[in-house]
């Protein structure tokens, strides 16, 4: 009895240890997770920065979970920012699509994800990735081949 009562309370001790965050402050861009994790648009360096801004709006608008790149490489999902009742194609997430921010919030690790609930978006940089020199307005890979 005694091993099955120490056994139930280890179980019931996992879900609150998995559920423990830390306050972090972070400072990346908000992605597309999207474009980034199934590679469609190219590799990582394409799903940045303002050649690929307007594919991070159309995809947050369309419910796809916005994401934070942090300088280190390190992407977060963002689960929620500030205030905002919906994240995905919600205003702020919209208004801050592709754009430097730095962040304060809970940080949640499961199952080598991690996962961002913003409490405050201390500063807004804008978008600093100016990157069409690179790609130019539709990166050239997004274009389709020609049909011979």
């Amino acid at each position: 009895m005694r091993a099955l009562l120490s056994a139930l309370a280890c179980c019931l001790a996992l879900p609150a240890a998995a559920a423990e965050g830390h306050r972090i402050q972070v400072t990346g861009e908000l992605i597309d997770t999207w474009c980034y994790y199934s590679g469609v648009m190219g590799g990582p360096e394409a799903v940045v920065g303002s050649a690929h801004h307007t594919c991070a709006l159309w995809c947050s608008a369309g419910g796809i979970p916005v994401g934070l790149q942090a300088a280190d490489g390190t992407i977060y999902m963002v689960l929620k920012i500030a205030q905002d009742d919906q994240l995905a194609g919600g205003d702020t997430a919209l208004r801050l699509a592709s754009h430097m921010v730095e962040a304060d919030g809970m940080h949640y690790e499961r199952d080598g994800i991690n996962y961002l609930i913003v409490d405050q978006v201390i500063s807004d940089l804008g978008i600093t990735n100016l990157n069409h020199e690179d790609y130019g307005p539709v990166p050239g890979f997004a274009i389709p081949e020609p049909k011979e």
